[in-house]
């Protein structure tokens, strides 16, 4: 089950914002990921991290690569949750 306010804390952070608007449209590797923000690599895995933790992002294997994307339950879950 998600938590409501993990999540608002996670989107708190703009690199995290900025990483699960990168996640909107496609599945993206922690790579293509990093290469389009201002961070290091190391720092985009830990967002991911926070944000799956969230219920924010979902991840899957695929060989020895981690592909990231959105978690469309958590961010439903969320948005339900503001509704109320």
């Amino acid at each position: 089950m998600m938590n409501a306010e993990r999540a608002l804390d996670a989107l708190g952070d703009p690199t995290r914002r900025q990483v699960l608007k990168r996640l909107r449209h496609r599945t993206l590797s922690v790579r293509e990921i990093a290469d389009g923000v201002n961070v290091t690599r190391p720092a985009v895995s830990q967002h991911l991290k926070v944000l799956k933790e969230a219920g924010l992002v979902v991840v899957r294997a695929e060989g020895t690569r981690r592909l990231y994307a959105v978690d469309t339950r958590g961010i439903e879950a969320l948005r339900l949750t503001s509704a109320t």
